[in-house]
């Protein structure tokens, strides 16, 4: 390791530690590299401009914010948790399930699972806890395991962040996490149903059936989103970031026309609000754009190549390793860093073990989500514990079942890359 990537490293942990945002941590280290390095220190702006002005792909993701913010609003949020109540909120641990349903529901709308966890995990948590029928900590633990599966299936935004550093198909890799999304939800209903059984938790009221025609009409709408989405895109409509305009200029008919529920105000301050978080993602992508180019530059990604030639790895054994190393480094970084920073260095030698770089990305983005509600240190758990006021300790002690289940799913994943790659390979994927 040369002095100028020992200061770099040095530098972007020891801002990092100190509680320094990531994305300027990032770029002040890269800076400092630079420097050392004898170069032009404006050059970290250029690669910046670079890399967003060539990335058209990029463009989709303040987009699909946007769509998310939108949908989130009015009335659209209680009209689907209606649905998923008469749907699935008769059986024993009902809420629970609602739970796990309204997250794959709204996942096909925001692609972020923090937005699913402070928007209609809130509504949630009070439905459970309301007379006690859950414990405090049981609904907030589930409603952050559940906001998991928000960037698994399509839109997802780190799945369009993965597409940009491995130039894979953003198509191939939305279709790609529809069947990981589901087995994610399944697993996570599976332990509801024993948790809600074995603690006797009360059962809801079933809806009347007479009713769930009525119910599912009013929900239809948006529950069209994510077909709209993958039609566009693999109907040869539209490109993906094409289709992420579409979903914004959808969700913004569907809020301000048809359900009635969008004032010219509350529009303004969702277009304010959409701007600060993607402003906040993009600080990170311009820090990563020039880490890239610091990784490229001392030629890290070739020795990692050199370094697997010759030696006898089975790809299964190098999947193993690099998903637990995500699944540690998930406990401290949040999933944007993960992918644009840590993941490209495994893209050569994934290339190089003939491992597919569609279930590559999804099996990074399941277990970057796991992360995220590992304690000490997930950012879902600080989220729940913000918006609810239920303390840490509560939430920590009833995720673990949840972690567990999620992490299981996660092997079934690598040792079974069919499930992922199925649905991708049905509309032409070659991989």
């Amino acid at each position: 390791m040369s002095i100028e990537l020992a200061a770099c490293l040095f530098t972007l942990f020891a801002l990092a530690g100190i509680g320094t945002p990531i994305g300027y941590s990032i770029i002040l280290a890269s800076v400092v590299y630079l420097g050392l390095a004898g170069l032009d220190v404006a050059l970290a702006g250029e690669k910046i401009l670079q890399g967003l002005y060539k990335s058209f792909v990029l463009l989709a993701v303040p987009l699909f914010i946007v769509a998310a913010n939108i949908m989130n609003a009015g009335t659209i949020s209680d009209r689907l948790l209606n649905f998923c109540v008469a749907a699935v909120g008769r059986f024993r641990g009902g809420l629970g399930h609602v739970n796990v349903v309204a997250s794959l529901i709204f996942s096909g709308m925001s692609g972020s699972a923090v937005a699913d966890a402070a928007g209609i995990g809130k509504i949630i948590i009070e439905m459970m806890t309301k007379d006690n029928r859950y414990s405090r900590g049981y609904a907030a633990a589930i409603t952050a395991a559940t906001a998991t599966i928000g960037p698994i299936i399509p839109p997802s935004i780190p799945m369009v962040l993965y597409a940009l550093v491995s130039n894979s198909s953003i198509g191939a890799l939305f279709l790609a996490g529809i069947l990981p999304g589901l087995v994610m939800g399944g697993v996570l209903m599976g332990m509801n149903t024993y948790i809600s059984t074995k603690r006797g938790f009360a059962m809801e009221d079933p809806v009347p059936l007479v009713e769930l025609p009525r119910i599912t009409a009013n929900a239809f709408p948006a529950l069209l989103m994510p077909v709209i989405l993958l039609y566009g895109i693999y109907g040869g409509v539209t490109t993906p970031t094409e289709a992420a305009a579409v979903a914004a200029f959808y969700a913004l008919l569907l809020a301000a026309v048809f359900y009635r529920a969008l004032s010219v105000k509350s529009l303004y301050k969702i277009l304010v609000e959409s701007a600060r978080s993607s402003a906040a993602v993009g600080v990170v992508i311009g820090g990563a754009l020039i880490l890239n180019f610091i990784v490229v530059s001392e030629n890290i990604p070739g020795m990692m190549s050199d370094a697997l030639v010759g030696i006898d790895v089975h790809p299964l054994v190098f999947l193993l390793g690099v998903n637990l190393l995500v699944l540690v480094l998930g406990c401290v970084l949040d999933a944007t860093t993960i992918i644009l920073v840590i993941v490209p260095l495994f893209i050569p030698a994934c290339k190089e073990l003939g491992i597919d770089l569609v279930h590559f990305g999804v099996l990074v983005v399941v277990n970057s989500m796991i992360g995220l509600i590992t304690p000490p240190y997930g950012i879902l758990l600080f989220v729940i514990n913000a918006v609810t006021g239920i303390p840490l300790k509560e939430i920590i002690g009833e995720v673990w079942a949840f972690l567990g289940v999620l992490i299981a799913a996660l092997l079934f994943l690598i040792l079974v890359p069919d499930v992922v790659l199925w649905l991708p390979r049905v509309f032409g994927y070659q991989g």
